[in-house]
């Protein structure tokens, strides 16, 4: 008896298995395409924002749109460095999420810190006295889930950052 019970968990297991293959593959197409359209409609409404506002922003090859538009003359920003800005974070609707002048001065190692890549990569950028505007696409801020406060979910950002120092 024990077995026929044994031989019959065997052969229920392989089954699911199958199944859940399957249905995975089935969907990888699907999800990829529309995750596909999701990148190229954020593309459009960062580009028509650009124009709207006739900033001369250049991009990284990660999708990062800048533009210095004060030039400090301090030391550039380093990996491993401590950045200290002062910043205001829009989402690209305008409305106004964080910013120095209610949260203070924000400090972090670069490259070492809980902060969003694109913004460690924005400050990459820098030099200290330099003021510079930044748009960032989700993938590079807070992707599918928002910061679960001020910034929905699938956000692209636009910050206004000063580099006041960098030790």
């Amino acid at each position: 008896m024990l077995f026929f019970i044994c031989i019959l968990a065997s052969c229920g297991g392989s089954k699911k298995e199958k199944v859940k293959i399957i249905y995975t593959d089935s969907l990888k197409t699907p999800l990829a395409n529309a995750n596909k359209q999701l990148v190229k409609n954020e593309q459009e409404e960062i580009e028509n924002f650009i124009s709207r506002y006739k900033w001369n922003m250049k991009k990284t090859g990660t999708g990062l749109h800048y533009c210095i538009y004060k030039n400090g003359n301090g030391i550039k920003a380093e990996a491993g460095k401590i950045a200290k800005i002062s910043f205001e974070v829009k989402l690209i609707t305008g409305d106004v999420c964080y910013n120095s002048k209610d949260d203070g001065t924000k400090q972090f190692v670069i490259g070492k810190s809980n902060e969003i890549s694109g913004l460690e990569e924005g400050i990459l950028l820098m030099r200290v006295g330099d003021r510079a505007k930044f748009i960032i696409p989700s993938h590079l801020a807070f992707g599918l889930l928002g910061d679960e406060k001020k910034i929905p979910k699938r956000a692209t950002l636009v910050y206004d950052v000063e580099l006041i120092e960098i030790k």
